[in-house]
């Protein structure tokens, strides 16, 4: 057990292990965005920073096939940031809010030697998508293309630029497709920590391993911050969820199936 997993298991009730907790049809989730542990200033406007943030929080509604209702804002800021900085900052939450027709209801703002955001969101869901009721047999895939995030976070680190389109920057949710799809799906989480990381969290949970179809390179499997979905279900819907895929535009990628054996991680881990 990780120090984060160690940590966690000091909380143990049935609310934690998703990306939200589902309490009476609302979803809870919050994520932290920190200057020098998320992102470093140099790279983003305060625009992208905000927008980033809180695209972040919104995959773990969205995961939880949950519409984001109102999102409570926590943000820490170097007395450094104008007025203007501080505006475009606002304007960042904001567009993300108009995107996804939810509201902002409040926070907390303090000063800071650096910038620090955590975000609250409460989304409504009449059909939550756990992490748990993967059965062995069952299909495992994951949308879109994995292994950009890490690829452009290294041209960063070598002082390059990214394109506004850059997956780095411009978050894709799978909003339509988890919605369209939500009957035939069994499980789904959000890849945050990249592809086999995340599978650690989903077969830990189901006391499962998988038995891959096809070689997945490092270089897609531990990519973070991806944002994409793994999802899981039963062969019989495979036909039916990829023609949801189709009718979203999303590309999605069956990668094996959820087997009796053990899995093991071969990605380093992203916490502690």
């Amino acid at each position: 057990m990780n120090l984060e997993n160690y940590f966690i298991s000091q909380f143990c009730n049935k609310h934690i292990g998703d990306d939200g907790a589902v309490i009476d049809g609302f979803v809870y989730s919050k994520d932290a965005f920190f200057e020098n542990v998320h992102f470093k200033k140099e790279w983003l406007s305060y625009y992208e920073i905000a927008r980033k943030s809180m695209l972040v929080n919104i995959s773990d509604a969205i995961a939880m096939n949950a519409i984001p209702k109102y999102a409570l804002l926590s943000v820490a800021m170097p007395s450094c940031m104008t007025r203007t900085d501080m505006k475009d900052l606002a304007d960042g939450f904001k567009s993300v809010a108009e995107e996804f027709d939810f509201e902002i209801i409040g926070g907390d703002t303090i000063s800071n030697t650096k910038l620090d955001i955590t975000i609250t969101v409460i989304s409504k869901t009449d059909r939550p998508l756990y992490r748990s009721k993967v059965r062995v047999g069952y299909t495992l895939a994951y949308t879109g293309k994995l292994g950009l995030s890490q690829k452009e976070l290294k041209k960063l680190f070598n002082l390059g630029k990214l394109h506004k389109q850059s997956k780095f920057i411009d978050i894709k949710l799978r909003a339509n497709f988890i919605r369209n799809a939500r009957r035939c799906l069994k499980a789904g989480m959000d890849i945050s920590d990249g592809l086999f990381s995340d599978l650690d969290k989903i077969t830990s949970l189901n006391n499962i391993g998988i038995k891959f179809d096809k070689k997945i390179s490092k270089a897609i499997a531990c990519s973070g911050e991806e944002y994409e979905m793994l999802v899981a279900f039963d062969k019989c819907d495979e036909k039916t969820i990829k023609r949801r895929a189709e009718q979203s535009r999303t590309k999605l990628t069956p990668f094996g199936k959820a087997s009796r054996s053990r899995y093991t991680n071969r990605c380093k881990a992203h916490h502690f």
